[in-house]
């Protein structure tokens, strides 16, 4: 594609930004120069590389490429047989371990969510070996490591040792009696050799070479001839030491020089890693998304920012185009968006052509097109003598001379620059044109007639920029299928432009414009009332969706309830019947042992009696509990009468009403031989026997004593733990049969083993809800307040 097209749609800035996210100077380089594909396979390729190096940046926690400096020359000189640098090889040594770090960091990531950087990184030479000698024996840009070889330690300590040997010569001279023909107190050097600084007039006082003179001529430097030869042997050592370096470095460059080809291959491998690893990290930090592709010329962009505007204020965009209407015609008012919608398409387009995610929703699918072509903004030329429309017409026929049906054409107001009539007629033969051709594109326009032939003509669709009509605002929206006007006078009118002009331009304009104008304006402002009406239905509809919710959500609850309360009541059943069935036995075994004696007494006949009576009484219990179920549906007192059968969840057991207090809401039940106060959230009705059922044959009378009042503490002080466990378990089944909600153990401080004992025996009791210790005024330590179910 043409670089101006490239400019114009901005990619080049797009790159620029992704380069930045690059480690490699190199890979911001190719970035940068990076031409959009388009092959539909190879860039399916690229989008498959891009989300894998997503999954290892932001899922798998993968690092980048390690950097390392360019250094392609000193490849192609190592190869040649040249010594390189310390320098140069240390850079070596990092292109060795970036490319070693990366191969080994993609071969640990998970086979099917890396297919392509293995392949890649398959690719990838390293020698740790070598790498490892160039950091051990190289210390600096300038330094080689002491141990980078025998002889070169060797060397140096003979070095060392020869310096001190002369120091100590010279140190003679600095504090015997040489030293006050010295004018200064120092050693120092010329030529690499060591040198006092001798007054001039005392210069034959010491025996030596004269290596130099002050520029005053008050200082002469004199090598004394005792370390003339200690200068000698240090000459030649130095001269020893620089050439086994020099064979140590060659050794080191001749190594890197015979795998050149393969690191320059690591180079390519390592750039097209970093690229993959730039773009993903730019698409998530732009929060972009991997597009959908196609070949068909089908676009559709779901709430798509175009990249170089701010995602803060920016105002998302959706359209689609190109399978059944091959091209957009965009209308509406200036400064609506028009034109940043047309370029974000091309730009999108080309964006992922490169391998890049879009800054758009999920569903956004984008087609890879052979060319794009565009005409946009103002392209006079002074030094060509062009106007505006001689520019935008060049553009357009070079447009007509290459597109084809796999091109991509956009237009920035079409026919625009020249007399609106003969710019209308060019701009309807151009589209007609574009559309016999196949092409796909987006056209922006404000012409009416424009309009008027995109509802008419098969192949193109009107779109508009929506508009405030209240505020004369523009809502950077599209909206499909609907043509926009330009409110040119009304935008006018706002920023002040005289009535009595603006009433001239209205009465200017041809009646048939205005009626156009006028039906465009009304249809434009129903459909945003209207979407504000949906907006606001939608709203109604998820409120409701959330409260239909929440009662479902809580008839699932009751439902699970019932369910309980069923199974603790058929569970109590079972248990009263086998209770029951327990003692008839016992009863018929009674009647057996009279039944078997020879003679009986009237004594044997009574109790012969009574226990028939018994067991008859027995047998009508048990039917009539398995004939009561509880509903599972709560009783209010005010509904209860004298007599009625309940279910007393407290306790898991039907019983009968015997009297009711609507005041203090609680019934009094009779359960078995028990007189129950009972709240009515413990209340439940009964299946099977509403009130209490008259026997057919056999009355009986029960005569029960009254209950006596049930204590709300108990005093265990001086007890063992077993001994007050005990206490406390007929304690608290009394207090819950009484319906008492809260009780008072009193067990004392002492050694504390009482109260620890009793509070671990109270967490695994099923009718304590919770306990406390007692607060002051009630016991303090020595009480503990528990809390029924």
């Amino acid at each position: 594609m043409e670089n101006a097209i490239l400019k114009k749609l901005e990619l080049n800035k797009v790159l620029a930004s992704v380069a930045s996210y690059a480690v490699l100077d190199e890979t911001k380089d190719k970035i940068c120069a990076m031409q959009p594909s388009t092959d539909l396979q190879e860039v399916a390729a690229m989008q498959e590389l891009t989300a894998e190096a997503d999954a290892a940046l932001f899922r798998y926690g993968v690092g980048r490429i390690e950097c390392f400096p360019p250094q392609r020359d000193e490849l192609d000189r190592a190869q040649k047989g040249a010594s390189l640098s310390c320098a140069e090889l240390l850079s070596a040594a990092a292109l060795l371990r970036s490319a070693r770090v990366a191969f080994r960091s993609v071969q640990g990531l998970p086979e099917e969510s890396s297919v392509r950087l293995r392949e890649i990184a398959s690719g990838i030479y390293f020698d740790e070996a070598l790498e490892k000698d160039i950091t051990d024996k190289i210390l600096g840009e300038d330094e080689v490591s002491d141990y980078a070889s025998d002889a070169l330690l060797n060397i140096r300590r003979s070095i060392r040792s020869l310096n001190e040997r002369i120091r100590a010569k010279l140190g003679e001279y600095l504090s015997g009696e040489g030293a006050k023909y010295l004018q200064d107190a120092i050693v120092t050097m010329r030529d690499n050799r060591y040198v006092l600084p001798v007054r001039a007039e005392h210069k034959g006082k010491i025996r030596g070479f004269v290596h130099d003179r002050s520029a005053s001529g008050a200082t002469f430097f004199i090598e004394p001839e005792q370390i003339l030869d200690m200068n000698n042997e240090l000459r030649e050592l130095a001269a020893a030491e620089k050439e086994e370096i020099e064979r140590i470095l060659a050794q080191l460059s001749h190594r890197v020089g015979g795998m050149a080809e393969q690191l320059r291959g690591d180079i390519e491998r390592l750039c097209e890693i970093d690229s993959a690893y730039a773009k993903a990290e730019y698409s998530y930090k732009t929060k972009c998304t991997q597009p959908r592709l196609n070949d068909a010329g089908v676009l559709r962009i779901e709430k798509g920012r175009h990249p170089l505007l701010d995602p803060k204020t920016a105002v998302p965009v959706s359209l689609a185009f190109g399978k059944g209407d091959r091209f957009l015609l965009i209308s509406g008012p200036n400064t609506g968006g028009k034109t940043v919608t047309l370029k974000m398409c091309g730009l999108f387009c080309m964006m992922a052509c490169c391998g890049l995610f879009l800054p758009a929703a999920e569903g956004t699918e984008v087609a890879v097109f052979g060319q794009i072509f565009c005409d946009i903004g103002d392209a006079q030329s002074i030094e060509e003598n062009l106007s505006t429309f001689s520019s935008h017409i060049r553009n357009i026929i070079g447009i007509l001379e290459r597109a084809d049906a796999g091109s991509l054409v956009l237009i920035d107001e079409l026919g625009g620059g020249t007399d609106p009539d003969e710019g209308q007629a060019l701009a309807k033969a151009i589209l007609s044109e574009l559309l016999r051709r196949g092409c796909r594109g987006i056209v922006t326009t404000h012409y009416t007639s424009l309009k008027e032939f995109a509802y008419a003509t098969d192949g193109i669709e009107n779109a508009s920029m929506e508009f405030d009509m209240n505020t004369l605002q523009p809502l950077y929206h599209i909206d499909l299928g609907v043509p926009g006007s330009s409110n040119a006078i009304a935008i006018s009118r706002r920023l002040g432009l005289s009535e009595r002009v603006l009433q001239d331009a209205v009465a200017n304009l041809s009646e048939g414009g205005q009626k156009f104008e006028n039906i465009l304006r009304t249809a434009e402002q129903s459909r945003i009332e209207a979407d504000e009406a949906k907006k606001q239905a939608d709203r109604l509809k998820a409120e409701w969706s959330a409260k239909l919710a929440e009662v479902d959500a809580e008839r699932e609850k009751l439902k699970k309830e019932r369910e309980k309360l069923f199974s603790t009541a058929k569970m109590e059943s079972r248990r009263i019947v086998h209770e029951r069935t327990e003692q008839a036995e016992a009863l018929l075994a009674e009647i057996e042992e009279v039944a078997k004696k020879k003679e009986l007494t009237e004594a044997d006949l009574i109790r012969a009696r009574t226990l028939k009576n018994k067991l008859a009484d027995k047998a009508y219990d048990t039917a009539r509990e398995e004939e009561e179920r509880p509903t599972g549906a709560r009783i209010s007192v005010k509904d209860l009468h004298i007599g009625d059968r309940v279910f007393v969840q407290a306790i898991g057991s039907v019983g009968e009403v015997l009297s009711v207090n609507e005041k203090k809401k609680e019934a009094e039940v009779l359960v078995g031989s028990m007189h129950i106060n009972v709240k009515e959230k413990d209340l439940f009705g009964v299946t099977g026997s509403a009130r209490k059922k008259e026997r057919d044959r056999v009355q009986v009378v029960r005569k029960t004593e009254p209950v006596a009042a049930v204590q709300t503490e108990i005093n265990l002080l001086g007890m063992t733990v077993p001994e007050a466990i005990q206490e406390v378990d007929q304690f608290i089944d009394k207090a819950v049969l009484a319906g008492l909600e809260e009780v008072k153990i009193i067990h004392g401080v002492g050694t504390g083993k009482l109260k620890e004992g009793i509070r671990r025996h109270l967490r695994e009791m099923r009718n304590v809800q919770e306990f406390r210790a007692g607060a002051y005024g009630e016991g303090a330590a020595g009480v503990t307040i528990v809390k029924l179910r």
